[in-house]
């Protein structure tokens, strides 16, 4: 048997799994298991690249979604995120078409636009000599990119019909719970009208309900069902904005501790026309935007646990693994393993430069997972984010409000445990 704890715990949904893992990681390495008295078995933690890839990739028939996947399901229903096997690989299918970087490349005047919107607000802000809550900031306006991109010209026609944005409560509530997952998924009912007023009075539409709907199976020509497009939909909302927005907050975070860093970002930013609205390749060429963002990503990976589940026996690291075993990776631990990463707790955005990143291990690094379940919307949510930390260093530049400690929340996602308040000065 694998080396681990002498006593249980249950590493899924605490504030302390986080902890543990460091802890357990220092005590018993790359492969150990952990009693789990809440299910009475036994659960394994892998942390070495070649046991990822052979979970995630190479073997990943043999795995499906772990522990925690139920409390996920009652949010989102049968999406993408939670679904399994044939009826998963039909839907990641179907909608793989809609993140191609040809279509992700046609929302960049929307991406501006709200990053506009919410520069205006910081700019007004630095006037008054108040502090930016950039925790709600980047949440609220992640989940505004992500809902004009779902919804286009109808999230505008739901504000004003109901004199609000019904999906505020994705940014306002941060408890995922089952009050929260109740009120969430009453927003069936709204997306159901959208879909069928769509189809009463077809339009042109560009956004990704209407390439959902457009979409159709490649061996019988059948589209989704409306349950199916509404989970779908449901998954796009939370998944591309939670994640997303934990992500930008650590970014600032990381920018504001790092004075060279923040230098080295205004400069490239001053070397690309503001008058430019960025498409996904000018994006991408910000080499050194998009080290700090990897680099963010590294030290806090919004998904920094990810759990599988033998169907068959397995072998890891040399161990026999039995079916219906919960396997736990967790980014987090795998981005600081000493043994690929120098300086692993240090930031430093150059090591996504040159020699150190093509010698790299490739399955050190997940932030997005990786293999057949990788996260389809890896391409747009690095756009939004390169666009996002280019146009407000070319605007800005953002000091910490306070010194005290940052507290980690390692609950679905990884985020600050309170607001990052930030000052901002006018360039």
């Amino acid at each position: 048997m694998p080396p681990g704890p002498a006593e249980g715990f249950d590493l899924a949904g605490s504030d302390e799994s986080l902890a543990r893992l460091r802890r357990y990681f220092t005590e018993f390495g790359d492969l150990y298991r952990v009693f789990a008295p809440a299910r009475g078995v036994y659960n394994y933690v892998i942390n070495h690249p070649d046991d990822i890839k052979r979970v995630l990739l190479s073997n990943h028939r043999n795995y499906t979604k772990g522990e925690g996947m139920d409390r996920v399901k009652i949010l989102l229903g049968n999406g993408i995120m939670t679904s399994e096997g044939d009826f998963w690989r039909r839907q990641r299918r179907m909608m793989q078409p809609s993140f191609h970087r040809r279509v992700i490349d046609q929302f960049s005047k929307l991406i501006r636009e709200v990053n506009d919107k919410f520069a205006a607000r910081w700019a007004d802000k630095a006037v008054r000599g108040e502090a930016v809550n950039i925790s709600d900031d980047t949440s609220e306006l992640t989940l505004e990119i992500v809902l004009r991109s779902i919804f286009g010209s109808d999230l505008d026609r739901l504000e004003k019909q109901l004199g609000a944005n019904p999906f505020q409560v994705v940014a306002k509530e941060q408890n995922r719970d089952l009050k929260f997952a109740f009120r969430f998924r009453s927003l069936t009912k709204l997306v159901q009208e959208l879909i069928n007023r769509r189809r009463r009075e077809p339009e042109e539409h560009f956004d990704f309900l209407a390439m959902l709907m457009a979409s159709r199976d490649r061996d019988n020509d059948e589209a989704m069902s409306d349950k199916e497009l509404i989970d779908e939909v449901l998954t796009l909302i939370v998944a591309g904005h939670e994640t997303t927005a934990a992500a930008l907050t650590w970014t600032w975070y990381l920018i504001s501790q790092h004075p060279d860093t923040q230098a080295q970002l205004h400069a490239e930013a001053d070397r690309v026309s503001g008058d430019e609205t960025l498409g996904l390749a000018a994006a991408e060429s910000l080499a050194f935007t998009h080290q700090v963002l990897q680099e963010a990503l590294r030290l806090y990976p919004p998904g920094w646990l990810i759990t599988r589940r033998t169907l068959a026996a397995d072998e890891l690291g040399g161990y026999a693994i039995a079916p219906r075993t919960d396997v736990f990776i967790s980014p987090y631990m795998l981005h600081r393993h000493p043994a690929f990463w120098s300086d692993p707790e240090e930031f430093k955005p150059e090591r996504f430069a040159g020699i150190d990143a093509a010698e790299r291990h490739k399955f050190s690094y997940i932030p997005f997972a990786v293999g057949p379940r990788h996260c389809i919307g890896e391409n747009i949510a690095m756009f939004e984010m390169l666009v996002h930390v280019h146009a407000m260093s070319r605007r800005f530049r953002l000091n910490r409000a306070g010194s005290e400690p940052i507290e980690l929340e390692a609950q679905i996602n990884l985020r600050p445990r309170s607001n990052l308040m930030m000052t901002v000065q006018t360039r």
